[in-house]
């Protein structure tokens, strides 16, 4: 494991831990990385001393050692727990993907129409069938006032790219 300290776009700083540098480079590359207090996915490494220790304060520098099971039983319930997080991540966003995929193969995109259609297939207008496509906030806002069902497709980090 290894902590950085991390600087979001607007100074923020705070710390993190990841598995490697690669982990935390692929992490960054996706995004996934965000500013605790403002939520800014622009977060950058840092600058950081590193952590030197002459010979002779070795001694005093290092804390008590733990007791084997002790240390072993953090470090493992740590590890676990980012797996479990990392496999639940995985998972989640594997279902986004298939919901999404789903909707993009079996409906039709009606692009900025979006609106009329789904106002139009609510009022009995043109028959119901599934569509998807693109709507401003307030637009999407004034169909759900009506009772229109809308919801938004999901939108992964790497979509983003």
């Amino acid at each position: 494991m290894i902590r950085y300290t991390l600087r979001c776009e607007a100074g923020h700083e705070f710390e993190s831990w990841f598995q490697s540098s690669s982990a935390y480079e692929q992490q960054e590359r996706r995004h996934l990385i965000n500013c605790p207090n403002c939520g800014s996915a622009k977060v950058e490494r840092a600058i950081m001393a590193p952590r030197i220790v002459s010979k002779k304060g070795r001694e005093a520098a290092q804390p008590a050692p733990a007791t084997p099971t002790e240390s072993t039983a953090t470090e493992a319930s740590a590890t676990e727990s980012t797996s479990l997080m990392m496999a639940q991540e995985r998972e989640l966003r594997a279902k986004l993907k298939e919901l999404r995929d789903h909707i993009v193969k079996n409906a039709d995109n009606v692009g900025d129409r979006f609106p009329n259609e789904a106002r139009k297939m609510h009022y009995g207008d043109i028959e119901h069938r599934p569509i998807y496509g693109e709507a401003s906030p307030d637009e999407a806002r004034a169909l759900i006032d009506e009772g229109v069902e809308v919801s938004p497709l999901p939108t992964l980090p790497e979509d983003r790219n």
